[in-house]
């Protein structure tokens, strides 16, 4: 398994070899040790490898990802997972703010808070966070589950579009066109799947409420919504 130590080799060295990965490798497993804060670690992935990085990171971490697995055994700055298409993206701490921006597939799992805007224009990635979530968050979310475990700050998925939102703590407030909904079979089914998804034990679909766009501040029809 190549080891990457961030204390004496530069991060261009880690990202060029996972960038870099020939057909057929065998080494597909990454480990990065003295993250020490770096920004951009693990960016730009598009193939099944998997990352843990032992430590802490700064902005940007594993954005862009299109197929991979990392793991920070730590926290993570802003950004985290920003644009990701596909794959995993598991925070064993806590995650600054406008983690899951704009992010199009793939699972981001946050065990501790997350800060605020989490999911901002989110367009099909799903986010699970273990604790809490800050204020904005869901911010013209498009589509795509945003699960939280803990508490809401303020002006949850204010604007927001045809993302799901799933709170299972108290919400200090809702944003512009964002109600709360019915909680129906198919979005039970879907959270437990998430929620086994993310690692998440002892807790019960049926103890989150449900959030969503009460349609009234955008133009285009739902049903079209491929076409855009």
């Amino acid at each position: 398994m190549p080891v990457f130590d961030l204390s004496l080799v530069p991060l261009r060295e880690l990202n060029s070899a996972l960038h870099n990965i020939a057909a057929g490798a065998n080494d597909m497993n990454f480990e990065v040790i003295n993250p020490r804060g770096s920004h951009s670690v693990a960016v730009g992935i598009d193939a099944a490898v998997t990352v843990d990085v032992r430590g802490s990171v700064g902005y940007y971490c594993a954005g862009m990802n299109d197929g991979g697995e990392i793991t920070v055994h730590g926290s993570a700055g802003p950004g985290v997972a920003e644009n990701m298409m596909s794959g995993k993206v598991v925070i064993e701490g806590d995650a600054s703010q406008y983690a899951g921006a704009t992010g199009r597939g793939g699972l981001l799992v946050i065990k501790g808070n997350a800060a605020s805007r989490c999911g901002i224009s989110m367009k099909g990635i799903d986010i699970v966070v273990h604790g809490n979530i800050g204020h904005m968050s869901a911010f013209m979310g498009q589509s795509g589950h945003l699960v939280v475990l803990g508490d809401a700050g303020d002006a949850l998925g204010d604007s927001l579009y045809e993302a799901k939102l799933f709170v299972r703590g108290s919400v200090k407030s809702l944003g512009a066109d964002c109600i709360e909904k019915e909680l129906r079979a198919e979005h039970i089914a879907k959270l437990a799947e998430l929620l086994e998804k993310a690692g998440v034990v002892g807790v019960k679909p049926e103890e989150f409420k449900r959030y969503g766009s009460a349609r009234k501040l955008y133009n285009f029809n739902i049903d079209n919504a491929d076409a855009y």
